[in-house]
């Protein structure tokens, strides 16, 4: 039984101690969930910022509902950072529905936000419980662009792009992180087209140019990302694009040269033959947990571009340390939730659970995001 109001799963990854260094800083007391509470102390004695001055309890915890919603009992809040979500996030959603929490996560696996919507959705509107999956820099930040672009009336068109410097770059992704990115392979992606959802292809790609940067930035649609599947029934959008890019190195192009060999040869083995595929790449990737981010290397802009009959507009929000935002968003969201102020119970976006301008300034007076809207 969680003691705290706040419980962080997956506290000895890399994700979740930055998630508790914001929660110490707003001075919230938490619950860290693992399964090895030796090794989570150990991590967090050395990654936890002011761990010194926090008020917390580590748990011991295996992955299985009956376990999690007893750990979980007692908390009002659960942020998850235990990924592959396709493959374990659903446990954890299933737990915090039955503690009676509220439920965050930092993923944009598409496949997985679509099952958890229509599995948990209606479930966690009738227990008054919010279920906010994708809340972390690549999709929150894609999003509080495409909702400034939306504040222009007559739009009803969004391309989205994130863009990064750093943290693909040698050891700069986390295991988790890199799991995810290749376990999409095995999942179909999907845009928003005229209200219905259309798939990529296996291996799309493109070329964009912003004016953020000099040259042109290799981009891929990166498994459809969270924000076609929140905008599907969103009365104010018709069509919803988003890719991601990083911006000087060769790692997007050594995706998708992946995904290739992904479509062509691999795809059609067992699904065990598979498994043993994406473990090695994973392993040869992220060999260990990277160090933490620098404000001079660790940089992004994210782009919406809106467009309706007769209207367009750019907004952009430019960023820094990706991975230090995403704990500093869930805790944004903590503050909303346990004060009992969250926008929308059930499924819910970042930005339809806590708002738009809400989250930007929560960032702006932190020193991580900026924004800017023009009118085109």
């Amino acid at each position: 039984m969680a003691n705290y109001p706040v419980v962080v799963y997956g506290a000895s990854g890399y994700t979740g101690m930055l998630i508790m260094d914001w929660l110490i800083d707003q001075n919230i007391p938490f619950t860290a969930i693992a399964r090895d509470a030796k090794r989570t102390q150990d991590m967090m004695a050395q990654r936890v910022v002011r761990l010194e001055s926090a008020t917390y309890e580590i748990v011991e915890c295996e992955h299985d509902v009956e376990a999690l919603t007893a750990a979980f009992t007692g908390a009002k809040v659960v942020c998850n950072t235990v990924g592959p979500f396709v493959k374990f996030g659903m446990t954890a959603v299933e737990a915090a529905l039955r503690a009676g929490c509220h439920y965050m996560d930092t993923t944009g696996e598409q496949a997985y936000i679509i099952a958890v919507r229509d599995t948990f959705g209606k479930d966690y509107a009738k227990s008054g419980l919010l279920l906010c999956p994708s809340l972390s820099y690549m999709y929150a930040l894609g999003e509080i662009a495409a909702e400034l672009a939306l504040e222009t009336p007559g739009i009803d068109a969004l391309e989205t792009a994130s863009l990064s410097r750093g943290p693909m770059q040698g050891s700069g992704v986390t295991v988790g992180s890199t799991a995810s990115i290749f376990e999409q392979f095995r999942a179909k992606q999907y845009h928003l087209w005229d209200n219905d959802m259309v798939e990529w292809s296996a291996t799309a790609a493109h070329e964009i140019s912003v004016p953020e940067l000099l040259l042109p930035v290799f981009v891929l649609p990166w498994g459809g990302t969270s924000l076609p599947v929140f905008y599907q029934h969103d009365s104010r959008v018709r069509y919803c694009r988003s890719v991601v890019g990083f911006y000087d190195n060769p790692a997007m192009r050594s995706v998708h040269a992946l995904a290739q060999k992904w479509d062509s040869e691999i795809k059609h083995l067992p699904v065990e033959q598979q498994d043993v595929v994406l473990a090695q790449i994973v392993a040869s990737t992220t060999p260990s947990m990277p160090p933490r981010e620098r404000t001079t290397m660790n940089r992004s802009v994210d782009i919406a571009i809106g467009r309706g009959q007769l209207a367009s507009v750019r907004a952009s929000v430019n960023s820094i340390t990706p991975y230090i935002t995403t704990g500093a968003l869930q805790v944004a969201g903590v503050m909303k939730l346990i004060n009992g102020q969250a926008e929308k119970a059930g499924f819910a976006s970042a930005c339809q659970a806590f708002g738009h301008r809400y989250l930007l300034s929560f960032l702006e007076q932190r020193g991580l995001a900026s924004s800017r809207i023009t009118q085109l």
